[in-house]
């Protein structure tokens, strides 16, 4: 049998009767593509999107594979060709993807083109446009047919997304030595999957990471919200890329870290950063400000507390200590924690037990602690305002995040990030910063580190008018921000890219937005300056 000779008729067999459904022999059912995208949005939201690409790659992973084992089992194939290039054609007949003329499987070199893509399409329509490629339960459907079909284990990762503003969706596939280490930030979304053949007892995982999903549900109120755009990670500062590769070193590993810097440095979102690419990434991201609580609330809230412990205890809590089961906990400004919960930090760290408020029972704890902090714990440590030993529990490795005064480089690509970012937020078609506005923001000294450059930002694009953020749309400080002194120096040179770039937005600026205007005074075609722009509002610029 040939790939082509597939057809729906003969693989769908509807028993109206009896209410059931098979594809290709294997019982199914029809859902929605609206109601699996509110499923895909609830996911996001509880779990974030990490945790939502792991759920839904394993789930495409065994939906693959079944189809795979389906396709062996019941039907008589040419070759193995065939057998594989049924696989983007099966999908298609169920609903899922429209491949591109001439490709049959992310296998070849040139891997598999998507013209068209449920899953971008539910990803837009409910969740709007991604930073990241998020076709994942369709690259874990073709990473588990793919594996089934050959008999060793492929992994398939999608490099463009429709959902990410590309034109096409574009999946390649390749063996686990065949991708080397470009594979290991995508391997703890596979993990524990029918990708690994030895992997059989797949039950376990699946109702621990249920049980780690529900534990985050009931974190929601002192969890940072679930599902809401990250500030993104710019590192073109040689400051920046070291603590970043840092952090992507120790990921894999399970130590406790410590992030120091300012605030708004951005601690957080390298905490992250750090949960997303560990083996705990399909687990929940709990994060608690032990500076926001009160002594006697946050011992109840880290280690939870027995019915009746104290007023207003009407039952039983867990804390987010055992909420985290499986995942990250992050402790922020945790050199803010009063001395009597530094106390019970300390034993939590060593006998990886809590012990609940007006409990006498401990109880096991399997999460990972990352702890940060705005203050010199050394020095506290040092004049004994803060524990030695739990300062030295919580540094086993320690990453510094330099503040925004000492990376530049980074101030206008993560401006510009930030603006896409707010455009798409607030629905206002603001494509860039005049040059005037980019001196600015160069210019200015960021005490408040990249929380300040976000609400500037966002300052300038709400108040912007057309399609180009001018500097008197930036916040009074900043646009009355002086020359830096200090050897802080203006770049010395400009790529072409960028003098185009200044030129299109300082032309947008001059007519008020208005892009054919703009267009023809450059010389160039209206459909030109849009796409330009369109890639400046991805923050490709």
């Amino acid at each position: 049998m040939r790939a082509a000779d597939l057809d729906i008729r003969k693989l769908l067999d509807v028993d109206a009767r009896g209410g059931v459904v098979r594809f290709a022999g294997e019982r199914a059912v029809i859902l929605d593509a609206g109601a699996l995208g509110t499923l895909r949005e609830e996911l996001v939201r509880l779990a974030g999107f990490a945790g939502a690409r792991a759920v839904l790659t394993r789930f495409g992973v065994e939906h693959g594979a079944r189809m795979a084992e389906a396709m062996v089992s019941r039907l008589p194939w040419d070759s193995e060709a065939e057998l594989h290039g049924a696989g983007a054609l099966l999908h298609t007949l169920q609903g899922f993807i429209r491949l591109a003329p001439g490709d049959t499987t992310p296998l070849a070199s040139r891997g598999a083109t998507l013209l068209s893509s449920y899953e971008a399409e539910q990803h837009l329509l409910h969740l709007g446009r991604a930073d990241e490629p998020v076709c994942w339960m369709l690259a874990g459907i073709a990473s588990g047919y793919m594996t089934r079909a050959t008999g060793e284990a492929v992994y398939v990762i999608e490099d463009r997304c429709i959902a990410r503003g590309d034109d096409v969706c574009h999946f390649q596939g390749r063996t686990r030595a065949a991708w080397g280490g470009a594979l290991e930030e995508h391997l703890p979304f596979f993990r524990e999957s029918v990708l690994d053949p030895s992997v059989r007892e797949a039950a376990p995982p699946r109702r621990a990471m249920g049980r780690a999903l529900h534990a985050k549900s009931s974190a929601l109120p002192l969890a940072a919200p679930w599902g809401e755009p990250a500030t993104p990670l710019v590192a073109e500062s040689p400051a920046m890329q070291r603590a970043l590769d840092r952090a992507r070193r120790v990921a894999p590993v399970d130590s406790t870290i410590l992030l120091t810097g300012e605030s708004g440095a951005g601690k957080e979102r390298v905490a992250r950063l750090i949960h997303g690419a560990s083996a705990r990434a399909a687990g929940p991201f709990v994060a608690v400000n032990c500076a926001a609580i009160t002594e006697t609330l946050l011992e109840s809230e880290l280690f939870g507390h027995a019915r009746g412990s104290f007023t207003g205890a009407t039952h039983d809590r867990a804390g987010l200590f055992e909420a985290a089961r499986g995942g990250t906990l992050l402790l922020d400004e945790v050199g803010e924690a009063p001395p009597g919960v530094q106390a019970k930090l300390l034993r939590a760290l060593q006998e990886r037990q809590v012990r609940r408020v007006g409990e006498n029972t401990s109880r096991p704890v399997d999460a990972r602690i990352l702890a940060a902090t705005n203050r010199d714990l050394a020095a506290d440590a040092a004049a004994g305002r803060f524990r030695r030993d739990l300062y030295y529990r919580l540094r086993v490795i320690e990453i510094r995040l330099p503040p925004l005064r000492e990376r530049r480089e980074d101030v206008l690509p993560l401006a510009r990030a930030l603006l896409a970012a707010a455009s798409r937020r607030l629905d206002r078609p603001v494509a860039g910063f005049t040059p005037e506005a980019e001196g600015a923001l160069e210019r200015h000294g960021w005490p408040g580190n990249v929380r300040e450059l976000e609400n500037a930002v966002e300052h300038a694009v709400a108040l912007a008018r057309g399609g180009v953020a001018a500097l008197d749309d930036l916040p009074d400080d900043v646009r009355g921000a002086a020359p830096a002194g200090g050897g802080v120096e203006e770049p010395a040179a400009r790529t072409l890219e960028g003098v185009e770039r200044r030129a299109i937005l300082a032309a947008l600026e001059r007519h008020g937005g208005n892009q054919a205007r703009a267009a023809a005074e450059l010389g160039i075609g209206a459909s030109t300056l849009y796409r330009k722009l369109r890639r400046y509002a991805r923050g490709a610029g």
